[in-house]
C-alpha cells in the first residue's frame, strides 16, 4: 500500500498516538523528544500523557471522519 497527500498525514497521526500509548506504558524512545512533547507542541493539547493521548485519539478520529467520504 502507497501512501500519499492526506495519507501521510492521517497515517503519521496513527504512528504519534501509537508511540505515545508506549510512553505511557514505560517505553521511551532512544533519541529526539517524546511523542508527548510532540503532540502537544504541534496541536496545543495539554494535561498529561493520558490526556494528551485522549485529545490527539478524538482529534484523530475527526481527522479520519472528514476524509471518509473523500475515497467513497
Amino acid at each position: 500500500m502507497i501512501f500519499t497527500g492526506d495519507d501521510i498525514r492521517l497515517y503519521r497521526l496513527h504512528v504519534l498516538r501509537a508511540a505515545l500509548e508506549l510512553e505511557i506504558k514505560g517505553l521511551k524512545r532512544s533519541r529526539g523528544p517524546t511523542a508527548y512533547s510532540i503532540a502537544k507542541s504541534e496541536f496545543g493539547f495539554r494535561g498529561n500523557r493520558q490526556k494528551v493521548l485522549d485529545q490527539l485519539t478524538q482529534y484523530t478520529k475527526e481527522q479520519v471522519e472528514q476524509r471518509e467520504p473523500q475515497h467513497a
